[in-house]
C-alpha cells in the first residue's frame, strides 16, 4: 500500500494531528463512494484497526489505509488555495486524477 501527501496538504494536516483532542490519532483515508473504476475520497481522523495498514509517508504523517481495497492503494492527498480552498485526494495509480 502506498500514499503521497503534498507538502501544502502536510502543513495543514499536521496542524490538525498536534492539536490535543486528536492525540494518539492517525490520519484515514476513506471510500465514500465507488462506481465503475474510481473512487471519491474522504479523510477522518482514527485509530487503525486489525484490517488495515498504516502507511509511512515521506511527510511523516502516518495514513491509515483499510486492507483489501485496491482503489486506497496509490492515493495522492493534496490541499488546493484555488480555486476553492480544501483537501483534494486522487488516485493517479488508478487512472483517477480528480473528481467527475
Amino acid at each position: 500500500m502506498n500514499c503521497k501527501i503534498t507538502r501544502n496538504a502536510a502543513k495543514v494536516l499536521k496542524l490538525e494531528l498536534d492539536k490535543e483532542e486528536n492525540q494518539g490519532k492517525s490520519l484515514r483515508v476513506v471510500i465514500t463512494h465507488a462506481h465503475g473504476d474510481h473512487a471519491h475520497y474522504g479523510l477522518d481522523l482514527d485509530t487503525p484497526k486489525e484490517t488495515d495498514t498504516v502507511v509511512s509517508t515521506d511527510k511523516g504523517i502516518d495514513v491509515i489505509l483499510e486492507n483489501g481495497q485496491p482503489l486506497l492503494d496509490g492515493v495522492k492527498i493534496d490541499y488546493l488555495y484555488f480555486p476553492e480552498e480544501g483537501f483534494v485526494i486522487t488516485n493517479p495509480s488508478q487512472g483517477n486524477h480528480g473528481d467527475h
